[in-house]
Order: structure tokens, then C-alpha cells, then sequence
């Protein structure tokens, strides 16, 4: 069965407060939308009066207030150096620890289906309550297969899809998809007999604090053409793309790229941008600096091959940027664009910088279509989305109320 809280949001009703923990295989600094979107849950939920309990493998959170840090896993030298390049410290599981977090907690909400989230379900099923258990779905397969560069492999992508169900989503109550294209993605890869939990298709949605503002470009990019992209600087990001269509582009001795992040591609793009008459900027900005230089951007482009939603593109949007999009079947983001026109096909530098000098050339058009797509945002009003958030954990809570407790035959297989 598939429930589906749409973005055309319900009435609103406070409930009664609850204990809920969040289950974090990777959290850490707010430099990728997995991290930004579990902290805006966390944040709302508390400004809600929720007591909210916290499970990861964040050493620097020890002994802090309602955190419960696992150790973190070791895979020897070089692979803990990948790791630590990729930006990411992975949890690794401790029962008693688990036990503490989760033992009273009138809901569980895991953020992906790792180690941690797994082991978390299995000290679940082992406690004398049925805890309901919801869970995010923000791991596209193609993200973790393309680190192995195996992304393109049709059939390693539909085997990992399965195995993330057989071993994990078979086990949940509810599962929040932040688009209908990853929850369409991840059940059409399913089996038709797979028994599926309830579906809740809501946005992360973008904060208040990100909105559309008359910033001035810095003096040093008066007289350029502000090309902004955000996100880890990755491969399935495809960064690269952007920075050999500037390359090809008619106006590249007027585009001052941006590449807002951090990531373990960063010293390759800066190697491939060495021809380029103005140099890009690599740079990780802080929330408020992010913001700024969103606003006073003339063009956002988002070039990723494979993205689950896009808060980044999404915050570009809801500042009223013009917004170019990869065309990507991977990708959630082209379904943001405005029309055909904002769209290149994905992993063409060539049609990429026919689109960019496109909109560079028609500044007029350009903000109108900036006008649209400011309008567009306003379904992904954060707040709201949270409050949905929050209507999925009390009606998980209140289905399974009326659930008898039986001996469930699935622990058996994850044991």
C-alpha cells in the first residue's frame, strides 16, 4: 500500500510530544543534503517540544545533551583515508548503546540504511514493545555504486535496489521518500510480490532563512557573468561538465564559476579548470555565505548525474535564480526546471554551454523565467514539509498502536 502526503499540504494539528530517535549512520558538518535535511528534522522536531534522542558516530558530540556516539569503523589506512576525503565518519554499531538510545522511544526514524539503522532494527526486535520504525530513503544506489565505478551496470543497481529492501525497508513501518522519482525508482526495481511499507513522499524542503534577497556581486565580479554550482565535488556531481562547457562556452572570458562545496574530485576540477581565462573558485561557504552568493549569482546550474532531490538546487530556486539542469534519468532535479529551455543533456559540455550562452545572451527572458522559477518554490516551504514529517511519525505511531504484537517471523532472517 502506498500512502502519499503530497506537497498541496494538510491541516495542521498539534499532538501530543513524543520521544523519537534518530538513527544517523552519517551526520557530521552540514556539507550534503543527507546531513542538512537529519538536522532540520532534528531542529523542528524540537522546537515542536519533541524529546529528540540522537544515535551516530560523532565522537566531538560525546557527552553531549541527549547524543549517543557509537564507535567509528576502521577499514585500514587507505580505505579511512577515502572515507575521511569523501567527508564522512561511518558508525559502528554498539548494542547497549543502541539499547539506551531507542529503549523508551515512542518512535524510531533512521536516516539511511547502513550499518547503524540496520543494527538498530534488529535491538528493536528484540525489545519487549513493538517500537514503530520509520525510515528516510536518501541513498540512491547509483550514489554508492558510482565510488566503485559501477553506476552504468543497469544490473548491480536493481541488485542493490533488492538488497536494500530484503535486508532493511521489509522491516519498516514507513518509509519518507523526499521525491516521487526515488520512490518510483526504488519500487519499480522491486519484485511485484514484495509486500511494501506505507510511502510518504515529502520534500526536505529549503529553510526560511534561504530567500530571495538584492545582494551586490563582490567589486571583483562586477563586470562578470556569476555562474554558481553547489554540491560535493564528486563524480556523479559532474562538476566537470560545467567546468569544459564554461571552456566552450562564447562568453568564458566574462563567467566567474563558483564551485560552492568540498569533495574528493575538488584538486582534479581545479587541474581541468587551469585553462580557463578567469579561474573557478572552490570554495565551502557557510550557511549565511551561501545564501549571499546564491542571491547575487546570475546563473545556477546544476550539472549532477544522479541526485535523489537537490536541496541545493532547490534553495538556487527558491532565491528566483535562473536554474540549468542535466537532463539525467538518475537525476530528480529536471523535474525543477521551468521547461526545456533550462535543460542540457547530461554529460554534454557541448549542449551545456549552448544553454548557458543561451540565457547569458537573453537577459531579458532570463528574469522572467527567474520570476517562475521563484514562484515554483513556494510548495517546498520547509516548515510545512517538516510538519508532514511530523504527521508521518504520529500516524506510524498511531497504526502500530493497533497492531498486535506478534513472534514476527522476519527477525529470524535478520539475525
Amino acid at each position: 500500500m502506498c500512502y502519499i502526503i503530497s506537497n498541496d499540504f494538510y491541516d495542521y494539528k498539534e499532538d501530543k510530544n513524543m520521544i523519537i530517535t534518530i538513527i544517523c549512520d552519517v551526520l557530521g558538518k552540514e556539507n550534503n543534503g543527507t546531513t542538512v535535511a537529519t538536522m532540520n528534522l532534528i531542529r523542528f522536531l524540537k522546537s515542536q517540544g519533541h524529546d529528540v534522542r540522537i544515535l551516530c558516530g560523532d565522537q566531538d558530540k560525546k557527552n553531549e545533551k541527549n547524543y549517543y556516539v557509537v564507535p567509528n569503523f576502521s577499514f585500514g589506512k587507505l580505505l579511512d583515508k577515502y572515507v575521511a576525503k569523501v567527508g564522512v565518519a561511518l558508525a559502528k554499531p554498539d548494542k547497549e548503546i543502541i539499547k539506551n538510545a531507542i529503549n523508551d522511544a515512542d518512535l524510531i526514524h533512521i536516516m539511511v540504511p547502513l550499518s547503524l539503522g540496520l543494527a538498530t532494527i534488529k535491538v528493536a526486535q528484540t525489545l519487549d514493545r513493538n517500537i514503530p520504525i520509520t525510515a528516510g530513503f536518501h541513498m540512491q544506489a547509483e550514489n554508492f555504486t558510482s565510488h566503485l565505478k559501477m553506476n552504468k551496470f543497469k544490473l548491480v543497481n536493481h541488485k542493490f535496489y533488492r538488497l536494500l529492501y530484503k535486508y532493511f525497508y521489509k522491516y519498516v513501518d514507513g518509509v519518507h521518500y523526499p521525491t516521487k522519482f526515488i520512490k518510483d525508482t526504488f519500487e519499480s526495481n522491486l519484485k511485484s510480490s514484495a509486500i511494501l511499507p506505507k510511502a510518504y513522499v515529502i520534500s526536505n524542503g529549503v529553510n526560511e532563512k534561504v530567500k530571495k534577497e538584492k545582494i551586490d556581486k563582490p567589486e571583483e565580479f562586477k563586470d562578470k557573468i556569476v555562474v554558481l554550482t553547489i554540491g560535493r565535488f564528486g563524480r556523479e556531481k559532474s562538476q566537470d561538465t560545467l567546468i569544459k562547457a564554461i571552456n566552450l562556452s562564447k562568453y568564458k572570458n566574462k563567467i566567474q564559476l563558483i564551485c560552492a562545496g568540498l569533495g574528493p574530485n575538488e584538486n582534479k576540477y581545479k587541474k581541468l579548470s587551469k585553462n580557463l581565462p578567469v579561474q573557478p573558485i572552490f570554495k565551502f561557504f557557510d550557511r549565511d555565505e551561501i545564501i549571499k552568493v546564491i542571491n547575487y549569482s546570475d546563473i545556477y546550474v546544476h550539472p549532477a548525474d544522479i541526485e535523489l532531490e537537490g536541496i541545493a538546487c532547490l534553495e538556487a530556486i527558491a532565491c528566483g535564480k535562473l536554474t540549468i539542469v542535466s537532463n539525467s534519468p538518475l537525476s530528480a532535479t529536471k523535474n525543477f526546471a521551468v521547461d526545456d529551455s533550462c535543460i542540457f543533456n547530461k554529460r554534454k559540455p557541448k549542449d551545456l554551454a549552448r544553454v548557458l550562452d543561451y540565457w547569458i545572451e537573453n537577459e531579458d527572458l532570463r528574469h522572467d523565467y527567474e520570476q517562475k522559477y521563484f514562484d515554483s518554490s513556494k510548495v517546498y516551504n520547509q516548515k510545512k514539509c517538516m510538519q508532514n514529517m511530523e504527521k508521518m511519525m504520529i500516524e506510524v505511531i498511531d497504526t502500530k498502536a493497533k497492531t498486535p504484537m506478534l513472534i514476527n517471523e522476519k527477525t529470524n532472517s535478520l539475525n
